[in-house]
């Protein structure tokens, strides 16, 4: 259970998240229309679970290695300086996405020291925040996973010998 906690976190959250924004966005039509009221709170919360959901669906798109990518030099290269620029491309990536995680972390503690609050349901601020460090480091560490398992798969293409 708790392997599958760890293997499939990004999609458990994605999931959860996805049903409450559903239910909650159905629940604010129906309040309006059934009372000319509206639930005002949906929107500051729609509007963090759509971000969350986007930071947990980017964790899914690095574990499959399906990011937005410009290979078309990289892919005319020979093998080794292809390797090289995949490289190059994935520290590049982790250091832009260990400096927003820590950039964030950073955030998240001048939310917490300011007392900084919603404008909605005037909630702290961090308790928004709070989700988004641990959503770039699952992402840091879901690009590793994917760039590990590229650099074995490339390793062992090319120790096939060629087919004739």
């Amino acid at each position: 259970m708790l392997r599958i906690l760890v293997t499939e976190l990004e999609k458990i959250v994605c999931v959860s998240l996805l049903v409450a924004m559903t239910v909650l966005g159905f629940v604010n039509i129906v309040v309006r229309y059934a009372t000319d009221y509206s639930f005002a709170a949906s929107e500051e919360l729609l509007t963090n679970g759509f971000l969350l959901l986007t930071i947990f669906g980017a964790a899914i798109a690095a574990r499959r290695g399906e990011h937005l990518a410009v290979t078309l030099v990289a892919e005319a290269l020979p093998a080794l300086p292809r390797r090289g620029v995949f490289l190059l491309s994935l520290a590049l990536s982790l250091m832009l996405l260990g400096l927003t995680a820590w950039f964030i972390w950073q955030l998240l503690q001048n939310q917490r020291g300011t007392g900084v609050r919603s404008y909605a349901l005037q909630v702290p601020m961090w308790y928004y925040t709070a989700a988004l460090p641990l959503g770039f480091a699952l992402i840091l560490v879901r690009t590793v996973e994917h760039a590990v398992r590229r650099m074995r798969h490339d390793a062992l293409d090319s120790a096939d010998p060629p087919h004739v």
